[in-house]
């Protein structure tokens, strides 16, 4: 099923001659390493950035201190914010950006292990979805788990575009 998920993106964007940028924390680029899995990638994936640390996330998306302050750098008004920087960083067509805590450790019981915001940014609107998944999940499979999740919403974002 994923691996449908991803030609299918890489079909829209290529038909309809848009760019995608990612901006990823708890997947480590992992988004992007998967977009560039398919062949021709070159056509579509503008710029990649992985801003682990809330220093990053300030300085090259633009994340206020008083959003990683009051909300934290897992919060929905962090991925919206990181989307946000990244669309008027990389001037892509659709930004797609991660936050979450993969574990094992982190997580706490208002934010668990398992928990990730995804945002998409196109066509002016920013789309932000809370997943949680298994806690239990190893790390290396819960970024996985996590870069599907961004694939998939990257393209449902465009689909209902």
């Amino acid at each position: 099923m994923f691996t449908g998920d991803l030609k299918k993106l890489a079909k829209l964007l290529k038909a309809r001659h848009l760019t995608i940028s990612t901006a990823e924390s708890c997947t480590g680029g992992l988004v992007a390493s998967m977009l560039t899995d398919i062949s021709g990638s070159s056509d579509y994936l503008n710029e990649s950035h992985v801003t682990y640390a809330n220093s990053a996330k300030h300085k090259y998306l633009n994340v206020s201190n008083e959003i990683l302050e009051n909300f934290g750098a897992v919060s929905p008004e962090c991925a919206q914010a990181m989307a946000e920087g990244l669309q008027k960083l990389s001037n892509c067509d659709i930004a797609l950006c991660t936050t979450g805590i993969a574990g094992p450790t982190g997580g706490t019981k208002e934010k668990p292990v398992g928990l990730i915001y995804i945002s998409t940014r196109f066509q002016g609107i920013t789309t932000v979805k809370k997943y949680t998944f298994n806690p239990l999940l190893p790390r290396k499979l819960m970024k996985v788990t996590f870069a599907k999740a961004a694939i998939h919403s990257a393209l449902e974002a465009l689909k209902q575009a």
